[in-house]
């Protein structure tokens, strides 16, 4: 707290880092020079597997902290439960640092919903916070374990009702869980913005402070005071992200490029997903992330998790991985279910293949899911298939790469039963296959 005062004072820049970051990584960014004004350096999570350095000036720190004062109705005291070397736990630190109110440190909340997160325990540090407005700020993992102990144990539920603004960010809120938080009368507010943003800038899809949101060829492109200054060491991907426009009044406007796919709605903006995150599926561009959306609305699949996995007839098509402990529930819905509803929704090309359980969801420490450690999962997976195809009798199953994906679905659950995926699963002459 005290670094970052004296950097958000025109001090000495602060790179805040976690146990286990490649010391060499560090070292390599000490010898990058920094933009004019920079204050922090923040690492982004990376959940494509390639992590940025983001150079983040006093000025836009102070103008998200006192944005989301304004949208809140005034400061207040923060728990923090995420990690402070990302942005989403950091900005608590600015808005506590900005406001001259000290939050209290919530240190059971930062595996970021990866094991490490007890809603119990989040509850009883709530009990700490003496101001009479009480923040807190979570992904929807650690959200989604709130409610499910709110909605079993009464004072659980007073307790969470006793904050006056949940803000939950990191990835998209499910409608399930908005009604279940609704139900309950916790103050959620869904959060959209990113590092660059310098955290939060849409809230409940409307801006706050001085943001200004355009979508340009289905990318949504964001503006105003929060902006980032650039990436450290990387001239070229600042300049391709972040770019100039001049206004109506010829006065010109630096907008960030999200790569979000989005779009407003009567002044609205909805998130519709990663424009990156797009498979190609018999010539039909399906969005991951609109399959995700779907699925996680049904009890039981509010960890689904899309990926795309190569097919011998249709070059790529869905996947499904989601928690098994989730599954178990009475509550649960079935694959079926869930897979007829996405291809009503989104179309054929769209209806995942199979799903598959893991007993947890590798995610980042921002709670987001590691989709590279996911890929690479699913790819040893279909290796341990392949090695067994190899130990089967030559006539027993068809080319490798027409079962590779077969061999694995005979041993995920919920398979839907069609012609093509029938006749994937029967071993027969290559020339049937």
């Amino acid at each position: 707290m005290a670094a970052l005062a004296d950097a958000l004072g025109g001090g000495a820049p602060v790179l805040p880092v976690v146990a286990g970051t490649d010391p060499e990584a560090i070292v390599a960014l000490q010898h990058e020079p920094l933009p004019e004004g920079t204050a922090l350096v923040v690492r982004t999570s990376g959940s494509s597997g390639v992590p940025k350095a983001v150079a983040l000036g006093a000025d836009a720190l102070r103008a998200s902290a006192e944005a989301t004062h304004e949208a809140f109705g005034g400061p207040g005291q923060w728990l923090v439960a995420l990690p402070a070397h990302l942005i989403s736990g950091l900005q608590m630190l600015v808005r506590s640092e900005v406001s001259g109110i000290a939050p209290v440190f919530f240190d059971g909340g930062s595996g970021g919903g990866n094991g490490g997160f007890d809603p119990e325990q989040l509850l009883t540090a709530s009990e700490a916070l003496e101001h009479e407005r009480r923040y807190v700020s979570l992904v929807p993992v650690q959200f989604a374990r709130l409610l499910d102990l709110a909605e079993r144990d009464r004072d659980a539920a007073d307790a969470l009702r006793r904050f006056d603004a949940v803000l939950v960010g990191g990835q998209g809120v499910p409608l399930a869980m908005r009604r279940r938080a609704h139900d309950l009368g916790a103050a959620l507010t869904r959060s959209y913005g990113m590092t660059e943003t310098a955290g939060g800038c849409v809230y409940d899809g409307v801006e706050i402070g001085d943001t200004r949101v355009r979508i340009r060829e289905g990318e949504v492109q964001l503006a105003g005071s929060a902006l980032a200054l650039g990436y450290v060491g990387e001239p070229a991907l600042t300049a391709a992200r972040f770019v100039e426009d001049r206004g109506r009044d010829g006065v010109p406007v630096r907008w960030y490029r999200t790569g979000d796919a989005g779009e407003l709605l009567g002044g609205m903006l909805t998130v519709t997903g990663r424009l990156d995150r797009v498979l190609i599926s018999g010539g039909v561009n399906v969005s991951l992330d609109e399959v995700e959306r779907v699925a996680r609305d049904f009890a039981g699949w509010g960890s689904a998790v899309a990926l795309a996995v190569p097919h011998p007839e249709w070059g790529e098509r869905v996947g499904l991985v989601v928690e098994s402990a989730a599954q178990g529930d009475a509550r649960a819905a079935g694959f079926d279910e869930v897979r007829a509803a996405i291809r009503d929704r989104l179309g054929a090309a769209a209806a995942p293949e199979w799903v598959t359980e893991t007993e947890e969801i590798p995610r980042l420490a921002g709670g987001k899911p590691d989709l590279a450690a996911l890929d690479a999962w699913l790819t040893r997976l279909r290796a341990s298939f392949r090695e067994v195809r190899g130990s089967a009798s030559p006539s027993s199953c068809a080319t490798e790469e027409s079962q590779d994906l077969s061999y694995a679905d005979s041993a995920i659950r919920g398979l839907p039963q069609n012609d093509g995926d029938q006749q994937d699963r029967e071993c027969s002459t290559e020339e049937g296959q």
